[in-house]
């Protein structure tokens, strides 16, 4: 078979798909208009009381919230960590209406935290892969799949539908002022969640007078200071628990329950397994968006306001001229000749996978005294194999950080620093794709 014929083929599965959910929602308003309704109970059909009968006797929710819940419309950004769990028990308790939006597709580095994708949904866009496996839970529920990137596209939908909740499940700063501030202006609870190595984070913004995000953080923190879980790491059942919680903070907004973390957050330790609520500050009069006389009343340019990206997707730098870089292509013959090959990742990363024949001395390192003085101790052992340093790391940021820092602190002036351009993902790409990237 011919790539025309598999992309031929891959674009009739899309328009299958596409028809397949437009009958999913013709069935789904059928059932809500009471065509398979059961004539022993009002509003909900017989396999509904059935499904739902666990939380239906409980005096919070009983028989009208669960018709509430039915009734309900909730928009979830982010299909990823906290967005897989938090839609699986939103579907899974009966909310009415899931819309679901990422503009990203699984990746099988996704799979060990982002609970709802396989590993035949590698390659495929994550928003469809959570809207086939929330069709499968909860055929009772339309799920509205949106591939879309969260930025005006966004703010259009939410003008258009009238959302009961948005369930902020994205990992970075741009997002979450964007999400905020439309929140606000539409009178929408936000419930925030974020997930990076053993923490997690937890609450609710703009809900019955409570503050919202930037009554907290009315300016941003600066990019250097913000990790995402792609740098920094995460534990898979930490994000769970986090997105559980969001579901759970969703369902006690849409029933009115008591408790809503409204002006307190949620701190999770997964070390010590510990969860500690710590008081916010209340609402602020002086808010640029949500005080008494608001400076912020439309949508603005988030990633400028913020300096950075509204993705978690690495920005490749360029800081180095032409000539202190060499092509992922020489670096076999560099190994082969026992130049002096430095892999600047930190020693974690270094363990899980290198190539043979490179040295280990991290960025954090090599950017201190200790660092250079490491250096120079090897340079006098063997001064003639260390005239030529080539620096190599993950994808060629730090690396070329590493170079740049060199050329200017390295006291012998004589010693070359080199970057490999790309790095190991370049090297995965172009010389061994048994070389993992992650």
């Amino acid at each position: 078979m011919s790539i025309t014929e598999i992309k031929d083929l891959e674009q009739e599965i899309i328009k299958l798909e596409d028809i397949l959910r437009t009958k999913k929602a013709l069935l789904h308003q059928l059932k809500t208009n009471n065509e398979w309704k059961c004539p022993y109970s009002d509003y909900l059909s017989t396999q509904e009381v059935v499904k739902y009968s666990r939380q239906m006797i409980m005096p919070q929710v009983s028989k009208l919230g669960q018709v509430i819940l039915k009734k309900s419309r909730i928009l979830i950004i982010g299909a990823g960590g906290l967005g897989c769990p938090a839609s699986l028990y939103l579907a899974s308790a009966g909310v009415g209406e899931i819309h679901i939006a990422d503009y990203d597709d699984v990746e099988l580095s996704n799979l060990h935290r982002q609970v709802l994708h396989f590993e035949e949904d590698v390659g495929r866009p994550k928003v469809d892969s959570v809207y086939n496996k929330l069709n499968s839970l909860n055929s009772n529920i339309l799920v509205v799949p949106l591939h879309i990137h969260a930025s005006a596209s966004i703010v259009e939908i939410i003008q258009k539908y009238k959302y009961n909740v948005i369930l902020d499940c994205s990992d970075n700063a741009p997002t979450r002022y964007l999400l905020n501030d439309v929140c606000v202006f539409h009178n929408i609870p936000l419930v925030s969640g974020s997930a990076l190595q053993m923490e997690g984070q937890l609450t609710v913004y703009h809900y019955k007078n409570g503050p919202c995000y930037r009554c907290l953080f009315p300016i941003p923190p600066p990019t250097h200071t913000v990790t995402n879980c792609g740098d920094g790491g995460v534990l898979g059942p930490v994000a769970g628990i986090i997105g559980v919680l969001q579901a759970l903070e969703a369902i006690k907004i849409i029933l009115n329950v008591d408790g809503v973390l409204s002006g307190r957050m949620l701190l999770f330790d997964g070390v010590e397994t510990t969860f500690r609520n710590v008081r916010l500050r209340q609402k602020m009069t002086n808010c640029d968006v949500c005080g008494e006389n608001p400076t912020i009343t439309s949508p603005v340019d988030y990633e400028h306001f913020c300096g950075s990206k509204a993705n978690d997707k690495v920005i490749d730098v360029d800081i180095l001229e032409h000539a202190n870089n060499i092509d992922i292509q020489k670096l076999p013959h560099i190994l082969k000749e026992k130049y002096v090959v430095i892999d600047v990742r930190p020693e974690l990363e270094y363990s899980m996978c290198n190539i043979p024949g490179t040295i280990n001395l991290p960025y954090s390192i090599i950017t201190t005294d200790k660092g250079i003085a490491n250096l120079q101790e090897l340079i006098k052992k063997d001064p003639d194999t260390y005239r030529h340093v080539y620096m190599l790391c993950r994808r060629g940021n730090d690396s070329q950080r590493s170079v740049d820092f060199l050329q200017k602190n390295f006291p012998d002036t004589s010693v070359k620093f080199f970057n490999v351009k790309g790095g190991l993902y370049a090297y995965s790409k172009e010389i061994d794709p048994l070389f993992p990237v992650y």
